[in-house]
């Protein structure tokens, strides 16, 4: 695994860690998640909340690698940017 991949992942499991209710994928297509009456025998439903699910994990996939993206570019911007408080130069916030 490439050192990229392995930050990526770990951002991963950061982030799912700090979810409160985390639905699951079921091996028929179905997905169940942590409250009662969650899973459905209707076929639309089920592929909706299946659908649902998926676009939640890679909402958490994006933001891992949005993060990753971040970190990186921090790390790697110039001294002169970094010595003058960042990309945009010292910060101007009061406070």
């Amino acid at each position: 695994m490439t050192d990229r991949r392995q930050r990526i992942h770990e951002l991963v499991l950061a982030l799912l860690a700090h979810q409160d209710d985390l639905d699951l994928l079921l091996e028929d297509g179905g997905a169940v998640g942590p409250g009662p009456g969650e899973l459905s025998n209707h076929p639309g439903q089920a592929m909706k909340r299946s659908q649902r699910v998926i676009r939640r994990y890679q909402a958490l996939v994006h933001s891992a690698v949005t993060l990753d993206a971040l970190i990186d570019q921090e790390l790697t911007e110039s001294p002169l940017a970094s010595s003058m408080g960042g990309p945009a130069g010292p910060s101007t916030a009061a406070g």
